[in-house]
């Protein structure tokens, strides 16, 4: 079938993109380009898996481009994480928008829009915002030593670390042009910045507040609505998609990178949190910045405590008994009745205080309602109690007297995403990990793309440029006892004779913070190597050291499971500790298992191990990023071997070389080694 003009013009491009850039030809990359410009023209969804190396980032952005030179609305790419997001448009658009420029007939416009709380609010920056925080004084006093003030000579400036971040702040907002956190140099920490920034229920909005055409959040939306390509995140496309808020233009094209994480990242955006505090906090807010009498909101916080006290955590699978219902309205009708009499005065100006405090009982409002027919709606009700942070130990238990905190979230975004997602434009879901085995359909079902009425769609895997099974090796420690709580002694061992026989090195990924911390601990009194571990510093600080240093190891979590690239023999041995299923006691995945055991499926397969098998492919692929790795993939889990799931599992892995013959593993990593 001849190629299309579309498909000739992205072509051309691309292959003149690789010349200029002293890249190869790869046919995945080519093939990609193709199925993408097919999507766009017959206007049906994409599911493409695109390995390890195949330069999907220039096979997406490339249709986008030539698209963009007819098309009167912006195309959208979402990530899923910043780091892919900050790398597209600082690396891979800058490079490719030069390498095309000779030829292309006009420039390209490409604009980064993320959700509010990433930039600088001007209007609180100017004291329009009240400081809720009464612990740390006014906006720009923070720190001051004002005991001292009176004396002669002294300084009257932030003296805790604190104050001295939020005074660079206020600094740096006079001279940045976007007001893009990400742009700050050296960083701040969380705190200071929320000095500065406001949250999307926070904000004034564009009608009401006074600085809103200088606002950098709203400057940033302006250059989206004018760009011929968007780069933004999941959260964002997910707000834009299922609130009907104009986070984002119209946009007729998307592409969504990392599409592995999208149905979890949808979840996390519409999943609610409703707590006795959260109503304390806002009867006081109201208090505070309106003239509302605030009695039964209070009484309604006190009933709603009363209602869940003693509550077990975990899943309530009939939702809300009778009593704990009654609390949940006398909170709406409190809520209600105070939303009703702080409204503004028509006339009156902008209220930054008022705007908080009416936020904040419009978010209660809104989660009593979707609690109070949570069952007809299919969505999940569970209680949990916030644990305490111990360092080094992570997240502790909580305290069974603590006030439990009530959680809703959709048994299922499929039709969310059908109905928000997919109606209106082509979308292109790409990762290197969207099939198990051969088959999309697990993928497919979890975005809304299976059953009846179903939008139209074709996956297709382009493959990846590496030759696995000559590059890397599989091993499974089959001999090891199924894993238990924590890192086995037997399971310790095996790691540092894996480490040694490959001198170092090592990528070592846990199921969890802690036992990450308890390996390392362990074995730097046991091995000469140096051993790194996720906490010991930043996360580019601790990856560009690994990367640095050929003969360090790096311990980490599940962010390392994701979000390390590093080539060459810095990384020349994947550890894995157990395979990464979601935690047995998490009551939205037990809701959603037993929903697809009563419709006569298999549960367990449909939601963990499908879970798992992606994650565990995430961290597989961390071994082989170039042409020229090399490298063992080691997985301390028995049951990828022996278990009747294994099978299942092993189909969504890179097709490596692989044994379960401990002698031969470390036999291949000591000629690594070279030692």
């Amino acid at each position: 079938m001849p190629e299309s003009d579309f498909s000739q013009q992205a072509l051309t491009l691309l292959d003149k993109a690789v010349e200029s850039m002293g890249g190869q030809r790869r046919d995945g990359q080519h093939e990609m380009v193709r199925r993408v410009v097919a999507a766009i023209e017959s206007g049906d969804h994409l599911l493409v898996q695109a390995g390890t190396g195949t330069g999907k980032s220039l096979a997406y952005l490339i249709p986008l481009i030539v698209n963009s030179l007819t098309s009167d609305k912006p195309a959208v790419v979402a990530t899923a994480t910043l780091a892919l997001q900050a790398q597209i448009v600082g690396r891979d658009v800058p490079r490719l928008l030069a390498a095309l420029a000779p030829i292309l007939p006009r420039a390209i416009d490409v604009a980064l829009v993320k959700g509010r709380s990433n930039y600088v609010c001007k209007q609180k920056l100017g004291g329009g915002f009240p400081t809720e925080d009464t612990g740390e004084g006014a906006l720009f006093s923070l720190g001051e030593d004002t005991s001292v003030a009176h004396l002669p000579g002294a300084s009257t400036g932030p003296a805790s670390q604190l104050g001295k971040e939020v005074v660079r702040l206020r600094d740096w907002a006079q001279d940045t042009e976007t007001g893009d956190r990400d742009e700050l140099v050296p960083g701040v920490t969380d705190r200071a910045w929320r000095q500065v920034s406001v949250t999307s229920m926070e904000c004034l909005g564009a009608q009401k507040c006074p600085l809103a055409t200088e606002c950098f959040a709203e400057l940033a939306r302006a250059r989206g609505a004018e760009a011929d390509i968007v780069v933004t995140n999941h959260a964002m496309l997910a707000i834009s998609a299922f609130e009907g808020i104009a986070v984002l233009p119209e946009y007729d094209v998307v592409v969504v990178d990392e599409a592995h994480e999208l149905q979890d990242r949808v979840t996390g955006a519409v999943t609610g949190q409703l707590s006795v505090q959260m109503i304390q906090a806002a009867a006081s807010s109201t208090r505070k910045h309106t003239a509302v009498p605030v009695e039964t909101l209070h009484a309604s916080a006190a009933a709603l405590d009363m209602a869940l006290a003693g509550m077990p955590e975990g899943l309530l699978p009939n939702g809300l008994n009778d009593t704990q219902s009654q609390a949940i309205e006398q909170v709406r009708d409190a809520v209600r009745a105070a939303l009703s009499d702080s409204k503004p005065d028509g006339n009156a100006a902008a209220d930054g205080g008022r705007s908080i405090a009416r936020s904040r009982l419009n978010l209660i409002f809104d989660l009593c309602e979707r609690l109070l027919v949570a069952n007809d709606a299919r969505e999940v009700v569970w209680a949990s109690r916030p644990g305490n942070f111990v360092p080094g130990q992570g997240y502790q238990k909580a305290d069974e007297n603590e006030p439990a905190v009530l959680n809703i979230a959709p048994l299922s975004v499929a039709m969310k995403l059908r109905e928000g997602l997919f109606a209106d434009r082509t979308v292109v879901l790409t990762s290197a990990t969207l099939a198990i085995g051969e088959s999309f359909q697990s993928t497919a079902g979890g975005l809304g793309l299976l059953g009846p009425s179903a939008p139209s769609w074709t996956g297709a895997d382009v493959g990846s440029p590496f030759d696995y099974p000559k590059q890397g090796m599989l091993y499974v420690a089959a001999h090891l006892k199924k894993p238990g709580f924590g890192m086995s002694p037997e399971q310790l061992d095996e790691l540092a004779d894996l480490i040694t026989a490959a001198g170092g090195g090592t990528l070592a990924l846990f199921s969890s913070r802690r036992a990450a911390e308890d390996a390392a601990e362990k074995l730097r009194k046991k091995l000469k190597v140096k051993i790194l571990c996720q906490g010991d510093s930043s996360m580019s600080g601790l990856i560009k050291q690994f990367a640095d240093e050929p003969d360090t190891c790096l311990f980490g979590t599940m962010s390392l499971w994701q979000g390390v690239d590093v080539q060459g023999a810095s990384c020349r041995l994947v550890v894995i500790d157990r395979i990464p299923f979601p935690r047995p006691d998490d009551p939205l995945v037990t809701a959603r298992a037993r929903a697809v055991a009563q419709s006569g499926g298999d549960g367990f397969i449909a939601i963990s191990a499908t879970h798992a098998a992606v994650r565990l492919a995430q961290g597989v692929g961390r071994l082989i990023r170039s042409s020229q790795d090399r490298g063992v993939v080691a997985v301390l889990d028995s049951r990828l071997a022996n278990a009747s799931y294994g099978g299942f599992l092993r189909a969504a892995l890179p097709p490596f070389w692989s044994t379960k013959d401990r002698a031969v593993a470390l036999s291949a990593l000591k000629r690594l080694s070279g030692k």
